[in-house]
């Protein structure tokens, strides 16, 4: 179930980056998982958060609503909407797969194990996804063979952590310690793809970094 949730996370991922900019698509994306994360824990897992926890909720939707009305800017003259629905979905799918993962990585006793099981199955369908979508796909990987190989290894290293840190501790606020890389990311978006992140996105973005502390600290 995590590797099919991953698999579409990847192709919503990709979809919402050709519809709008890097620099608003990767924080509304991931800044809608805690959020979900909060609630689906509460729901299925019991933990349910306590008041701090909730501020931080509201403050990061706040921040969230900010990043979302602040101009989506497809290319072209794409309509807004089906950005902001691939975004949103992105999201969806990033709690999915936290909620299930937290539960299997504390039932598999070993986070170590659960994330080779996971490498290895979505080892498998994602390179069958783009063969299916691309036939002739290896003369176009062999350009970017090292950046991806280390971008996996990036990947693997970042997700066990997460994992481990699943078992140590309620998933909502380790969700959202993770997402407090839309910070970064925004950074990347104006400084290495030249997009835009004037004043009124630098504080929606803030505003989500705080709503994020305030979960991280509850309790």
């Amino acid at each position: 179930m995590s590797a099919l949730l991953h698999v579409g996370y990847y192709v919503l991922l990709m979809r919402s980056f050709t519809l709008g900019d890097f620099g608003q698509m990767y924080p509304i994306a991931r800044g809608t998982a805690p959020l979900i994360v909060t609630l689906l824990a509460a729901v299925f897992l019991d933990e349910v958060p306590d008041g701090r926890q909730l501020l931080g909720v509201a403050v990061a939707c706040a921040g969230l609503t900010g990043l979302a009305l602040w101009g989506i800017r497809g290319k072209g003259a794409r309509p807004h909407g089906p950005a902001l629905l691939a975004a949103g979905a992105t999201g969806v799918a990033i709690a999915l797969y936290t909620v299930v993962d937290g539960t299997g990585v504390r039932a598999s006793g070993t986070p170590l194990g659960y994330i080779a099981w996971l490498m290895v199955l979505e080892g498998l369908a994602i390179p069958a996804y783009a063969l299916w979508r691309r036939a002739a796909l290896l003369p176009q990987l062999r350009p970017y063979a090292a950046r991806g190989l280390l971008g996996a290894a990036l990947s693997v290293a970042a997700y066990g952590l997460v994992l481990w840190a699943q078992t140590q501790a309620p998933l909502a606020p380790v969700a959202a310690l993770r997402e407090s890389s839309i910070i970064v990311g925004a950074a990347i978006g104006a400084l290495l793809f030249k997009e835009r992140f004037g004043a009124p996105r630098i504080a929606a973005a803030a505003v989500m970094a705080v709503g994020i502390g305030l979960m991280l600290h509850a309790g």
